[in-house]
């Protein structure tokens, strides 16, 4: 699926999404099924300023621990951040903050579950597997859409 940010493959199993990546190239797969129809709809949605929350059945991979993470993270609120210790409070976990971390760098489900939005406790970016000039655009795309829904 084409983006303002590049290129991404979205997968898919019966029970939901289960990857969104970024890729240098195209593949050819089978991009009809249900779920990823509705996924690159609501992307595109997200995209264009016109969705700030997403409504799909997730099917990612991962420990317990990291889907409790994952979950936690769906909670920061569009156009907002947050840092490795509030997750690692929301989960109840606050010493778990290098776990957390590493959880969040595993995130299978890019812009729909939201890693970018995870900024250092300083206020600066840290990693993101899609790279941080993405992230920063991110970013800018959920607050400037936020302002404009606060206007």
């Amino acid at each position: 699926m084409p983006s303002p940010i590049g290129l991404m493959e979205l997968c898919a199993v019966e029970q939901g999404l289960q990857a969104i990546t970024f890729v240098d190239a195209q593949t050819q797969a089978e991009t009809d099924t249900p779920i990823l129809k509705k996924a690159a709809e609501q992307l595109a949605e997200y995209f264009d300023g016109r969705r700030q929350d997403f409504d799909l059945p997730l099917a990612a991979r991962g420990t317990a621990f990291q889907q409790q993470v994952w979950h936690a993270l769906v909670s920061i609120p569009f156009g907002q951040t947050g840092s490795y210790l509030d997750i690692a409070r929301k989960i109840g976990n606050p010493a778990a903050v290098r776990a957390v971390g590493a959880a969040n760098g595993k995130n299978p489900l890019s812009i729909v579950v939201p890693c970018h939005r995870i900024i250092g406790s300083n206020g600066n970016l840290t990693g993101y597997a899609g790279g941080l000039e993405r992230k920063a655009w991110l970013l800018q795309h959920e607050q400037s859409q936020q302002r404009l829904a606060d206007w």
